[in-house]
């Protein structure tokens, strides 16, 4: 038998699509909560209290707004199993997640059959896949049109799109589901947090599902934040879902959610962690205490001083997201993009390629918001490209930074 040492993982920069690096506030509940059951009082009482939270940070009185125990696609496994063997959907994907969800949803949708003839890679006759090329934004003309023909009764869209940086059209998406009778289905894990946008303002999405570890800024293995209509509640009570954990409804109890309304005490479903309540509410407690409007005024501030630095060394901007710039790098480095990464993520700084065609370079600032932050991660993207042998004058894209927010002082 061989014992291996103590892991040790050393401080590093997440500056990449996400996960952001988690702040010292939720670190610090995490690792001071004391040791109790998933029944303790006080744990009952911040799941209930973080329902509550989740609404404002939603902007929703969905009454079936809570968290999901696990990862972001936990979030997500939950809203898509709304989705049944045979139903009708056309999702729209522009990008290597988006892709993944659409992937899901044909799992979701494909028959017996239709599952047993490719069972990795379904391609199930009800559901039709509208692709938008890389580094493209979805728009509402498409989805119209696409939902005009195939007339579903499912629509999917990712809100932002992380695998290209680009943000597509909410509002065309659901006036598009409103017009044509459809119930839309939304991945908002990139822009909840970051965006200053209310889910009740698109009333033609009945499901949203988002992550912790972006824009919340909890830990990833914390509670993917979903949000269900009465609409969509209704349809899970008619057909049911083919998942215990992450059944809508059934998941909803133990956060004090039961037949559609608020009640005092949880009802006991699954086995939650004392840490994770508790690192979930403080990342909630922190961002509603910032203010939604404020945080997204941050983050494009942030998010132009950064893409005016990396364009001052030559690179060519082509997401429209404000915590993140997915970039191509300029002249004779283009080809080298994953060296220029690997090479940064060697000394801590963890940038990240696209994950699909064509490769480029994702640098994100998610919970990096102060001018001494983004100033670190331009002087090291800087000096990654240098290395790559790029010709830019390092102190002139610095000067140009310091001045962008001398301006704005």
């Amino acid at each position: 038998m061989k014992i291996y040492p103590t892991l040790e993982i050393p401080e590093t920069l997440a500056a990449g699509p996400g996960p952001g690096n988690t702040d010292p506030r939720v670190l610090e509940r995490f690792a001071k909560t004391g040791v109790a059951d998933h029944m303790q009082k006080d744990v009952v009482r911040g799941m209930l209290e973080a329902k509550e939270m989740l609404r404002d940070l939603w902007g929703t009185k969905n009454v079936y707004t809570y968290g999901v125990a696990g990862t972001g696609f936990s979030g997500l496994d939950c809203v898509l199993s709304l989705i049944l063997p045979g139903d009708k959907v056309v999702a729209f994907p522009n990008g290597t997640f988006s892709g993944i969800d659409s992937l899901t949803i044909r799992m979701k949708a494909a028959t017996a059959e239709e599952l047993a003839a490719d069972s990795l890679n379904p391609k199930p006759a009800s559901v039709t896949i509208v692709e938008t090329p890389h580094g493209q934004s979805v728009t509402g003309e498409t989805v119209d049109k696409a939902l005009a023909e195939k007339k579903p009764m499912w629509a999917f869209m990712a809100h932002w799109e992380t695998g290209s940086g680009r943000i597509n059209d909410l509002k065309g998406f659901s006036d598009a589901c409103l017009k044509h009778g459809v119930m839309g289905i939304v991945d908002a894990v990139s822009s909840l947090g970051v965006a200053d946008f209310s889910i009740d303002d698109y009333p033609g999405v009945v499901a949203w599902a988002s992550c912790p570890q972006k824009g919340v800024l909890s830990l990833p293995l914390t509670y993917a934040p979903v949000s269900f209509t009465d609409k969509a509640i209704e349809m899970v009570k008619k057909r049911g879902c083919r998942t215990y954990v992450h059944h809508p409804i059934l998941d909803a109890r133990h956060w004090g959610i039961v037949d559609g309304k608020d009640v005092p005490n949880a009802v006991y479903h699954q086995t939650h962690s004392c840490y994770a309540v508790a690192a979930f509410h403080e990342a909630l407690r922190i961002i509603l205490g910032y203010g939604r409007r404020r945080k997204a005024s941050d983050y494009a501030y942030h998010e132009r001083a950064l893409r005016q630095a990396v364009e001052a060394m030559g690179c060519d901007v082509t997401s429209n997201m404000t915590s993140l710039v997915v970039l191509n790098l300029p002249g004779k480095l283009k080809g080298k993009e994953k060296d220029l990464v690997a090479g940064a993520r060697a000394k801590g700084f963890g940038i990240w390629p696209t994950l699909s065609e064509p490769v480029q370079i994702r640098i994100g600032i998610l919970n990096q918001l102060s001018p001494e932050q983004i100033s670190e991660i331009v002087s090291r993207f800087a000096d990654a490209m240098l290395e790559m042998g790029a010709e830019f004058d390092k102190q002139k894209v610095m000067s140009g930074l310091k001045s962008y927010y001398a301006q704005a002082a």
